[in-house]
């Protein structure tokens, strides 16, 4: 007699005993197909899993009462349910509510098509993969799975957002911040940005390279501390060419994803400044030395050589951001940021609809620091990969910071300042451990 088959759908990041109730349960009604969500599928919905779908799909294949794993390539199970036609879909009965509702609804839909029934199994009390994940988090993860993580996260979600942080506590907001969309689903920031004029400001020192890299690495550990996600480190010119290959060990060592260099040389001076006209660009043929210079010096392929063209800013004009543009993937860039000072944002706009096309499996970068009006949807239609909100952390802090102490003077007591402040209860609940 040929068993009833049963289809779960998982993600199965981590499993824990809630999972394995389901699967027996699964076992008891007939012959179990796992159908596991691909990273795609679950970066649609909440974080990327910590295990690859190739990992994830090797532990829940050796699991007993499994019979077959097939990948599931979005949310909805419809398009499996169809070619499998189980008799049974196992769930547990938390996806009642929530972002998973209008799943369930659709999985009840399909099954009626040929009888199917849908099992619901009772929440398992006191588990919650999300509170486990936490705790892994709050444990750390190895320079190695984090530098690697950026290439899964651009590999799997449209367009990801980069926050600036210049310090530990700053990082920490980088990674907790969460919200959700106009659409309902569920958004994070996916990464990092150490910024030189972010880092070098709250030093109180001009950006212009006074704080050298020792005192940049210093930062740098500050953040690999407290923080799991992917860092993207600003390393302005890269220094010269010899030096260069120094810094990009020291950083992949350490679990950086990835450095941006622009291709600019002399003395330092930021590309926002109204004077940066006066830069000199580097020739496209010592930037593309200095790129393969850091490409030989790495021990992975897993850290990612970032370059970052100033033609629009210097006034050269879209013709030689994209010759650069092509001649620096040909030196085995990691991906390309087109910066801009122009404050529509027509330009890297123009400039993206005629780079994806050539190139659509390198990253490209945007920096809306000048364009803020350019949302983040227009910029992953015109086919930008990730997008990097470069100084804003630094820039709410200091305002607030000078209303505080302009108003302790004012007023000469602090209790009219303390509506806008965190709660010293709640400042030492910041920081675990205290």
């Amino acid at each position: 007699m040929t068993e009833d088959l049963v289809y779960i759908g998982m993600s199965a990041d981590l499993i824990h005993p809630g999972h394995l109730n389901i699967i027996r349960k699964g076992r008891e009604l007939g012959r179990v197909v796992i159908g596991l969500l691909t990273d795609e599928a679950i970066a649609g919905y909440k974080r990327v899993p910590l295990l690859s779908f190739e990992q994830r799909s090797a532990i829940v294949s050796g699991l007993r009462d499994v019979s077959e794993v097939v990948p599931q390539s979005t949310l909805d199970y419809s398009a499996n349910l169809r070619a499998l036609r189980p008799r049974y879909v196992v769930h547990g009965d938390d996806w009642r509510s929530g972002v998973q509702s209008a799943t369930r609804a659709r999985v009840i839909e399909v099954l009626s098509e040929w009888g199917g029934e849908l099992v619901e199994v009772p929440y398992t009390q006191g588990i919650s993969s999300t509170a486990i994940q936490q705790s892994l988090r709050e444990i750390g993860v190895t320079p190695e799975n984090r530098r690697k993580r950026l290439g899964r996260l651009l590999s799997v979600k449209p367009i990801l957002r980069v926050l600036e942080a210049h310090n530990g506590l700053s990082a920490m907001i980088v990674e907790g911040s969460t919200a959700t969309d106009a659409n309902g689903r569920p958004v994070e920031f996916d990464g990092i940005w150490l910024s030189s004029l972010t880092d070098s400001t709250a030093k109180g020192k001009p950006d212009i390279e006074a704080v050298d890299f020792t005192s940049r690495l210093q930062t740098v550990n500050e953040i690999l501390e407290v923080t799991t996600k992917p860092i993207i480190f600003d390393g302005d010119t890269g220094g010269r060419i010899d030096q260069f290959p120094f810094m990009v060990r020291t950083l992949e060592r350490l679990g950086v994803s990835a450095i941006i260099i622009e291709d600019k040389v002399g003395a330092k001076r930021n590309s926002l400044l109204e004077e940066s006209s006066v830069h000199e660009q580097d020739s496209i043929v010592d930037f593309c030395e200095k790129i393969r210079a850091g490409n030989n010096s790495r021990v992975t392929a897993d850290f990612r050589i970032i370059a970052r063209i100033e033609s629009l800013i210097l006034g050269k004009g879209m013709e030689d951001a994209w010759q650069r543009s092509e001649a620096y993937v040909a030196a085995g860039a990691g991906g390309i940021m087109i910066h801009s000072k122009e404050s529509s944002g027509a330009d890297v706009l123009e400039f993206a609809k005629r780079f994806r096309p050539a190139h659509p499996d390198v990253p490209l970068i945007a920096v809306p620091s000048t364009y803020p009006t350019v949302s983040i949807g227009t910029l992953q239609e015109a086919g930008f990969s990730l997008v990097i909100y470069a100084n804003h952390l630094l820039r709410s802090a200091y305002p607030a910071m000078q209303r505080t102490a302009q108003r302790l003077l004012v007023e000469g007591m602090a209790a009219g300042a303390e509506e806008d402040l965190i709660s010293i209860k709640n400042l030492f609940k910041l920081i675990p451990g205290q």
